[in-house]
């Protein structure tokens, strides 16, 4: 007999979904706000997440960072330092969490030795005898000098993974070494033998560039530069541990483009954007050449006087004619574009710096539909708003990165549909929350996965919907009030009423500063997967209640319990806005099925989640033979599909008690 949901172990997971990531393409122009450009004057704080860790998994002995140039403990061994190639310091006592020291390393000391292990190989002394050294490779003397063995190297190569930058010594105890180099930090308790990172929450993740943001089975992928090289990470929907190179390599091959591309022009190119047949391709001296037959030809460049390096330009999906660069500041100027938009293919370009800090500007994203253009600059992320159709004075802008970590923000992205802003910060990593023009342009999406309610996924009695942007004081359909299940300053969660019907849902969204009808499509099912902020989906072990992701895959023959909405009528019928009963719960009317890797499997019930309002459970059974790795699993409640999620999959069965 299957057993019930872990109410207790699935809260944390459910408090996840407040604020879900979404990724609406209708929006509601609000009446309840201030002016084009400025946000409410109450100053919203926007609720900045994190999207995966500041780790990376490069095969070395444990997790990565980014480079790290010096090492040294403190005089008792009690503390270790750290300085970063991006010139910060930080401190560490339990050897676990790192904090900011803002404090400098001590000189190097020159040590002499009998014999070097190679031929520019740095050495330090560890007591009478003990001797370190680093290179290509960490050493280890145990004779003062004269005799040295190769305590990383491995089919002559290092298992660290690159040559070492510094080297420290525990004052309490020579066995304890500690290295730095291009890949973090490692340390080795027992004189070499073994080694492991201490890079676990070391804020130094080497990202500089954000190629693009999580939405459904879409990982999100960075760029990061080691030693010249360009190579792309992705953190996939149910990671838990540390970001992964991807397959494809797109910075490198951006990379390419751009070199071929400064040969064909004769110039340094920066930056390269595409977008159906127009190419724009921005400079180290700030000019920006257009193509818009593919490059074959190119157009008179456009330029600023006194503007840096084009670092980034965004080209708009919907109007390849809209874009925006973004530019460095040259040393000593004060007056110069660091922000510029074109509605005319790269003709004419308009300075929308308007009183954007003098700084130079990382990356740019911007929103066609509501005029809005967001800029990464090395003291957070700057927002204003605009007509982007058309040649326009940009409102002032305005900082909205309260809640970020301390850092510079190396790049910003908006997902597909304008809903949430991710931002890329130097050294921390990944972090995303609502768009801050959604307080003037509301949202409705599905609850679930994020969808537009008029864009394949509709809504269906009994499913849940968030209307993004707006704290909602009442919600009504005709008559009927539709119950308010959550509310946050910029987002409300409602349930539709199981008594819905036709093909369409007025909803009255009402503030006490005004009221806004919005037509919602309606069908009788409409699923959709439950997923958190970064894409990873609500799969439950049906016997422990335990969430399923990459850290802890299904295994053969394991009951897997899928947390949804959308799956319409339930038998007997239940009312509107009351959690479903821990017996006898009713199930689902539509007939559902579920594929796990391109194959149906059993379903063993599908019900409403006891405990929950507008959730519905669905549980199936694996069968005892399945692929190891990642899956592709759906479900379908009559003629409709779900949001395809990832099951990880282990090959080995789970052991018996």
């Amino acid at each position: 007999m299957a057993t019930g949901m872990c109410r207790i172990a699935t809260l944390g997971l459910l408090t996840l979904l407040t604020g879900v990531s979404a990724v609406a393409q209708s929006t509601v122009p609000a009446r309840n706000v201030t002016p084009a450009g400025a946000l409410r004057a109450d100053g919203p704080r926007f609720d900045w997440r994190r999207i995966g860790t500041s780790a990376v998994e490069l095969a070395l002995p444990s997790a990565a960072s980014g480079p790290v140039q010096r090492v040294w403990y403190s005089a008792n061994g009690d503390q270790l330092f750290a300085l970063t190639a991006s010139g910060n310091s930080f401190e560490t006592n339990d050897f676990e969490t790192w904090r900011a020291a803002g404090v400098a390393p001590p000189a190097q000391n020159a040590q002499v030795a009998e014999t070097l292990p190679e031929g520019l190989a740095r050495v330090v002394r560890a007591g009478a005898t003990r001797s370190y050294g680093i290179g290509r490779f960490v050493y280890r003397s145990d004779d003062g000098g004269t005799n040295w063995t190769n305590v990383t190297g491995y089919r002559d190569r290092s298992i660290l993974g690159a040559p070492l930058s510094d080297v420290a010594v525990s004052p309490r105890d020579p066995d304890e070494v500690t290295v730095s180099n291009l890949f973090g930090i490692w340390r080795s308790m027992d004189g070499g033998i073994t080694w492991a990172g201490l890079n676990q929450g070391l804020p130094n993740f080497p990202a500089d560039r954000l190629l693009a943001v999580p939405f459904g089975l879409r990982p999100a992928r960075v760029e990061v530069r080691l030693a010249s090289e360009a190579l792309d990470l992705e953190w996939a929907p149910g990671e838990r541990n540390a970001w992964r190179p991807a397959q494809s390599n797109q910075g490198q091959d951006e990379q390419i483009r751009r070199e071929a591309i400064s040969q064909q022009l004769g110039v340094s190119v920066t930056t390269v954007a595409t977008q159906g047949d127009y190419v724009y391709a921005g400079t180290a001296d700030g000019r920006i050449f257009t193509s818009a037959n593919h490059g074959q030809t190119w157009g008179n460049p456009s330029g600023f006087a006194g503007a840096g390096a084009v670092n980034a330009i965004y080209v708009s999906p919907v109007e390849a004619r809209v874009a925006v660069a973004a530019f460095a500041v040259r040393a000593g100027e004060t007056r110069t574009v660091r922000v510029a938009r074109t509605s005319t293919g790269g003709r004419i370009w308009d300075d929308a710096s308007s009183n954007l800090p003098w700084r130079g500007v990382n990356g740019v994203t911007a929103d066609l539909a509501t005029g809005s253009i967001y800029a990464a600059m090395p003291d957070g992320v700057y927002y204003t708003s605009t007509d982007l159709a058309n040649l326009t004075f940009a409102a002032a802008w305005q900082r909205v990165s309260g809640g970020l970590p301390d850092g510079a923000v190396m790049d910003v992205k908006l997902d597909d549909a304008g809903n949430q802003l991710f931002a890329l910060v130097q050294g921390h990593g990944l972090f995303g929350t609502l768009a801050p023009h959604r307080l003037r342009n509301w949202a409705v999406v599905n609850a679930a996965d994020g969808s537009s309610v008029n864009s394949g996924r509709p809504a269906a009695p009994g499913s849940l919907l968030s209307i993004l942007g707006a704290r909602l004081d009442r919600v009504r359909t005709g008559t009927v009030a539709v119950p308010l299940l959550s509310a946050t300053a910029n987002e409300t969660q409602v349930q539709v009423p199981f008594e819905a019907s036709g093909a369409s849902l007025a909803l009255t969204l009402e503030t006490n500063l005004g009221s806004r009808v919005f037509p919602v499509p309606l069908a009788p099912v409409s699923p959709a997967i439950f997923v958190d902020r970064d894409g990873s989906p609500l799969l439950l072990d049906a016997d422990s209640g335990t969430p399923l992701d990459a850290s802890a895959p299904a295994r053969p023959g394991m009951r897997v319990q899928i947390l949804a909405t959308g799956l319409g009528a339930v038998d007997p019928a239940w009312p509107t806005g009351v959690a479903a009963p821990a017996e006898n719960t009713p199930r689902v009317v539509a007939p559902v099925t579920v594929q796990v890797d391109r194959e149906p499997v059993e379903v063993l019930r599908a019900t409403l989640a006891p405990g929950y309002i507008g959730f519905y459970l669905i549980e199936i059974q694996l069968p005892q033979i399945v692929n190891a790795g990642p899956a592709e699993l759906f479900l379908q409640a009559g003629p409709g599909q779900s949001n395809r999620v990832r099951l990880y999959l282990s090959p080995t069965a789970a052991a018996s008690h």
